[in-house]
């Protein structure tokens, strides 16, 4: 085989894991997603989005534009040659609303099947539901009303219990509203609620978080994180409460196109539409009755990935899996994080299950840091916790990370972003856990034959530590020290027990 041939044979995933590609042709945009990893957190090996703008045609005269067609056909053969030489030479291909209410969508979809891509069209109902799923997914514990916005319609879907419930479409994409607005300065809220008490939605959020879903309402949260000055840029489970909604409208209406193109993360092509995605914001939740607002970078596309696992890759946690897949990929022994959080737990009984999942986590990372500089293991922790593709936590629960990693490879003082995401006894928390782990790491030295032959306990007046006789040699200078450390953080003593 000549090296050009071997150059350009398809990179294969990992053992171990799966590589997917899903084509979602919108009505404002067309993306190419390639995904690599575990099934049940797989990342975006490769994201490439295109504004083609089918729906502008169809929200006029019911059709495709001649235009827009040439260039989502142009976009899809480029995200084809990439599947294949990406190793997925079939990706999945699915049509949204306007695609499926086009008196030409099927005129477009034979020119789609052309190309060799087999392509779904997915109903509303489809939509909200894929959307749902994809919530579930990166939020396992969601319990509430998921809103899609596209640029031709809004999916709902009721989430709870791992479930998705009721499910509705409506024809209100960012597209669509400048012809309801046309009809009088109130006619979009007089819509708005109209449609939701037809449908039965009205008041059916009261007291419940709405999940935002949608590159126009993501665009929304980075504005809100830019307002506030949010100090840590991550979109996925960032919180709102519901006036902002209101609010992100008020200001809208006063700031222009240079001071938006500012805002860091936010797109060009979704300014045009700003607007109209705030006002639509604040009529649902207010028809609903939501609590909060919370953003999910997942959606649609990994509501289809999830909708294919077994049950048994469901109930996986997500943070957990990522962790563990992380810790195994940097650390040096693989089953270390998961000996580390048993050894320590019982220092920590009285938290909450929340806590422990968080701390948990934070174990399965104990060791990413090992390959980094002495000098720099610190801020490798604390860069791996916070920015690390996650989901299934919010940002206090990557700042609880973050803290205890940092602490834990010798880190001095709190690092200005996480005192802004985490609270005073959050942090003293999060440094108990990066006190015990630096305990454990020198104890053991990252192995764990030391681990299993030891344990912690609160007893009494003091931390001991209980290690077998044969392990007693171990327990050198600098683990006393350690051991000495971590018990004041708790205001105790620190016992050695021989056994």
């Amino acid at each position: 085989m000549s090296s050009i041939s071997m150059f350009r044979r398809a990179r294969h995933p990992a053992p171990g894991h799966t590589r997917m590609g899903i084509i979602d042709i919108g009505s404002n945009s067309i993306r190419l997603v390639i995904y690599d990893g575990p099934a049940r957190v797989p990342a975006a090996l490769f994201n490439e989005k295109v504004m083609a703008g089918l729906g502008k045609g169809v929200s006029r005269d019911g059709m495709l534009d001649p235009e827009a067609m040439e260039r989502a056909l142009t976009s899809l053969r480029r995200f084809q040659r990439l599947g294949e030489q990406m190793g997925v030479p079939k990706p999945r291909t699915v049509a949204t609303a306007a695609v499926r209410e086009a008196s030409n969508g099927q005129m477009f979809i034979d020119r789609v099947l052309d190309l060799g891509l087999p392509v779904e069209i997915l109903s509303g109902d489809d939509e909200a539901r894929m959307a749902g799923l994809g919530v579930i997914a990166s939020i396992p514990n969601a319990n509430g009303i998921v809103g899609d916005l596209g640029g031709g319609s809004l999916e709902l879907a009721r989430v709870v219990d791992g479930e998705v419930r009721e499910t509705s479409s409506f024809p209100l994409g960012v597209l669509r509203i400048d012809a309801v607005k046309a009809k009088g300065p109130r006619a979009l809220a007089r819509f708005v609620a109209r449609t939701l008490e037809k449908n039965g939605w009205a008041g059916k959020g009261q007291g419940l978080p709405f999940y935002m879903v949608g590159g126009s309402w993501r665009s929304l949260a980075r504005l809100d994180m830019h307002l506030n000055g949010y100090p840590l840029p991550i979109i996925h489970h960032y919180w709102m409460p519901p006036e902002n909604a209101q609010h992100l409208v008020r200001v809208l209406a006063h700031l222009d196109r240079k001071r938006l193109r500012d805002v860091v993360g936010l797109s060009g092509a979704r300014i045009p539409t700003l607007a109209h995605a705030a006002s639509l914001l604040s009529h649902v939740v207010r028809n609903l009755g939501s609590s909060e607002l919370i953003v999910s970078a997942y959606g649609l596309r990994e509501g289809v990935l999830y909708g294919e696992l077994s049950e048994y890759q469901r109930a996986q946690d997500p943070l957990i899996a990522s962790t563990r897949e992380e810790g195994a990929r940097q650390g040096r022994f693989p089953e270390h994080g998961d000996l580390l959080e048993r050894w320590l737990a019982p220092l920590f009984s009285h938290e909450s299950p929340a806590d422990a999942r968080i701390r948990h986590a934070t174990c399965l990372l104990a060791d990413v840091g090992w390959r980094a500089h002495p000098e720099f293991r610190a801020e490798r922790g604390v860069e791996t916790a916070l920015h690390g593709n996650w989901v299934g936590i919010d940002s206090r629960g990557r700042g609880m990370m973050a803290h205890a990693l940092w602490t834990s490879f010798g880190g001095q003082g709190i690092i200005s972003v996480i005192s802004g995401i985490c609270s005073p006894s959050e942090i003293v928390t999060a440094e108990r856990w990066g006190l015990a782990l630096r305990l454990g790491q020198r104890f053991s030295g990252g192995v764990a034959d030391a681990l299993v032959g030891s344990r912690l306990a609160l007893a009494g007046d003091a931390v001991e530590l209980i290690i077998e006789r044969d392990n007693a040699v171990l327990y050198g200078e600098t683990v006393e020290r350690r051991h000495k450390t971590l018990a004041a953080s708790f205001g105790l003593q620190a016992r050695l027990a021989v056994g």
